[in-house]
Parts: C-alpha cells; structure tokens; sequence
C-alpha cells in the first residue's frame, strides 16, 4: 500500500487549521473561487464564525507581498469577509494582513 504523501504547503495548511479550529464554526480547507466564466484562484482556508467569513493564506515561507496580493484578489469575490490573515509555515508566524 503506497500512502499518499501531503506537500510541505498542504501539512502547513492542515497545521494552521488545527490551531484555529477551535475559535470558529466551520473551517474549509483548499476552497476554489470561481467567478461565471473562470477560476478566480483557491483560498487555502476559509473559516466562518456566525456571518462573518476570515480567509487564511499559507505560504511556506515569509512571501507576505503575494500573499496579500492573493487575499485581495479573493476579496472582490466574498462580501462578508472580516479579516484576511497570512500564515508562514516555516516560521509559525500568523499576520492580519
């Protein structure tokens, strides 16, 4: 049996959910986001607490410059969004961007 190995950005991204698992409803993990004709791009979680939506961004090094360049493009499409973190995997790091 051969087990599927997680990249490095997917076990950041699963390491991420479980620290703020707690401090929502829901979490989603590798949402995509499409507008009528195309794929706009893939919000790596998207965690919802009542109404209000907050999008995470995980990189697996400290690239806050495309990371928020990233977030904002999803951001024209989600008109309850809250806040919009970056995540550095490598560091552990967690930013309001």
């Amino acid at each position: 049996m051969i087990a599927n190995k997680l990249s490095k950005h997917d076990r950041y991204v699963i390491e991420l959910c479980e620290r703020i698992k707690e401090d929502y409803d829901s979490v989603s993990l590798n949402v995509p986001v499409r507008s009528d004709k195309r794929l706009i791009g893939e919000a790596d979680i998207i965690a919802r607490k009542g109404s209000s939506v907050d999008v995470y961004e995980v990189k697996c090094s400290h690239r806050i410059i495309k990371a928020r360049k990233q977030l904002r493009r999803l951001g024209k499409y989600f008109s309850n969004i809250n806040k919009f973190y970056f995540y550095c995997g490598s560091s552990g790091l967690l930013v309001l961007v």
